[in-house]
């Protein structure tokens, strides 16, 4: 498909202005508001001091179950939902910079149906009915534009076969939300490329972080990650290859499920080097609490949708495996009669952490320690191997594909991947081979050893708690290690993204002295470096709870558990 020429940055700030003009005028804030809310340095207040009694009170439930139970019994209206939901988010970009599309009055005519579907029959159309779930800009809506992030794009859809299909093409998952009943209403902003941990592209700039406006959201499903943290979403659906779904989760203070590729349904999705399916990108959904995860799962999971998309395995929800790892814990998190075991990796012995992080590992181990639950430090195969083996794969087309996209418009590249994305010639296919035998071998080791956890107690360690980065929310720029993601990605693990604390300057401190950190490497220096207590102060700090393939309901309740013990030591303490 090729697009008229035209000066990409005019077509980029047409794009941003369309975007603006979505929003209903009264729900457009003053100047002077605009100007307060960007001088605050934490953001995460301002959409609900623009909201009406009742749209705030919908919005500070935060929990999706209990948003399509309160539909369900009919205290709220899926009309008052999704109102409330869409002004959350048109003020929410206003301050945020976090849409990339707004289509509220579709999602409007959709809540009224919903509506009057439910006042003609007493019953709901889904377990998601009434439910607005935003989606990051690479899942497709009739009607309306998938750019990912490129200038060449907009006015189309970004991954469709025939140009013809513009506008008419849709992702099966959105299908599948739709059938349960969801109300989609925006989509939300990533990087261009979708492969950096920032968020960040040609259409509308950069996306910061709400918490802390001095650091980034993350990426690539960032967007998402912002919009929740505004408290305008309190369910979205991203993508996940290399930490997608799990970096912004962390450094926004929420929670997320990467599930194993070929669990959800990348159909008809929008990626990058769609060709690459060695380590696959996966669906994956982010929350503002663990149900909302769960709910999402199910709902998804009921469609069958390996009946429609050939790559999806047949795997139904398996209640039966929730109920067991469930049953580990009691409600506030305190053991059964067979506490987990849980494995915590303290470093990947490449870059180390910075102090907000490796006192938020501390509080989780301590809260399931005192909850009776067992901890013992995780020591892997080395992680820099399967780093390396991953990365390989994701430039493996030499920016082929990247290229391609941006020559639509003739935008370059942002500044931020200029050096790492420079055209070069495709990898060789037998270099090509010889990096997935490493891969195949990097996973049997890694198997071999957790296997070997079970020696002395006889019970095998249930899930991994671990760094999603070595840094709570990034300074932009100054990502210079995404390890501790990709290596679960280059095994196709399970994962989920709980939240742990926020970085204190009066607590997590530069140790001096004999206490001095002695970097591994030039990388961890640069790391270590870039850690000011002051800039980092309130933001968020989130680990990753980890699994084998395809144990994603264990993940969830194991994450459950991790929650209410963390809730259980913050009560005591």
């Amino acid at each position: 498909m090729t697009i008229p020429a035209q000066d990409w940055q005019i077509r980029a700030a047409e794009k941003r202005e369309s975007i603006l003009a979505r929003i209903p005028n009264e729900w457009k804030l003053a100047p002077e508001d605009l100007e307060k809310a960007k001088r605050q340095r934490d953001m995460t207040g301002v959409v609900r001091d623009h909201l009406e009694a009742t749209e705030a009170s919908i919005l500070a439930t935060k929990d999706a179950s209990n948003i399509v139970g309160y539909i369900k019994d009919g205290i709220y209206s899926a009309l008052q939902v999704t109102t409330a939901f869409c002004k959350a988010a048109a003020i929410a970009h206003q301050i945020g910079n976090c849409l990339h599309e707004i289509f509220f009055d579709q999602a409007l005519e959709r809540a009224k149906a919903l509506d009057a579907h439910f006042e003609e029959t007493g019953t709901v159309c889904g377990p998601l009915h009434g439910l607005p779930i935003s989606l990051k800009d690479q899942f497709h809506v009739k009607g309306v534009d998938t750019t990912m992030g490129y200038v060449g794009w907009i006015g189309s859809n970004l991954g469709i076969k025939d140009p013809k299909d513009a506008h008419n093409i849709e992702s099966q998952i959105t299908a599948e939300l739709l059938s349960q009943g969801a109300v989609l209403y925006c989509k939300t902003s990533l990087p261009q490329t979708l492969l950096f941990g920032e968020t960040k592209n040609n259409i509308i700039g950069e996306t910061l972080n709400p918490h802390n406006r001095n650091l980034s959201c993350g990426g690539s499903s960032g967007g998402e990650g912002a919009l929740q943290a505004l408290g305008a979403s309190v369910l979205g659906v991203g993508t996940d290859i290399g930490g997608s779904v799990r970096i912004p989760a962390a450094f926004n203070g929420i929670f997320s499920l990467k599930p194993t590729p070929e669990r959800l349904s990348y159909r008809d999705v929008a990626n990058t080097n769609p060709g690459q399916n060695t380590y696959r990108s996966t669906v994956g959904f982010m929350s503002t609490s663990v149900a909302g995860l769960e709910l999402a799962l199910r709902a998804t999971l009921s469609t069958k949708p390996w009946e429609r998309d050939p790559a999806v395995v047949p795997i139904p929800f398996r209640q039966e495996i929730f109920d067991e790892y469930q049953s580990r814990a009691s409600g506030d998190g305190t053991a059964s009669s067979k506490p987990l075991k849980l494995g915590i990796l303290w470093t990947d012995r490449a870059v180390g952490p910075h102090p907000p992080i490796i006192r938020g590992l501390q509080e989780v181990a301590d809260a399931l320690t005192a909850a009776g639950h067992k901890v013992v430090d995780w020591d892997p195969p080395i992680q820099a191997i399967a780093k390396r083996v991953h990365v390989s794969f994701l430039l493996a087309d030499g920016g082929h594909d990247i290229h391609s996209h941006l020559a639509l418009s003739g935008e370059p590249l942002i500044p931020d991947l200029e050096e790492h994305f420079q055209l070069k010639p495709p990898m060789d296919l037998l270099e090509y081979q010889d990096l997935t035998l490493q891969g195949l071998d990097y996973e049997a080791a890694y198997s071999d050893y957790w296997n070997s956890t079970s020696q002395g107690d006889g019970q095998i360690v249930d899930a991994v708690i671990m760094p999603v980065a070595p840094h709570a929310a990034v300074i932009p720029g100054k990502y210079y290690h995404t390890a501790y993601t990709e290596v679960i990605n280059l095994m196709n693990y399970s994962a989920a993204v709980v939240p742990v604390t926020k970085a204190d300057k009066a607590i997590d401190i530069v140790p001096d002295g004999d206490d001095a950190y002695d970097p591994l490497n030039d990388v961890d220096k640069r790391n270590w470096e870039a850690y000011d207590p002051e800039i980092y102060d309130g933001a968020p700090v989130g680990v990753q709870i980890v699994a084998r393939k395809f144990e994603e309901e264990k993940i969830l309740a194991i994450a459950g558990i991790v929650t209410a013990c963390l809730k259980r030591g913050a009560t005591q303490n």
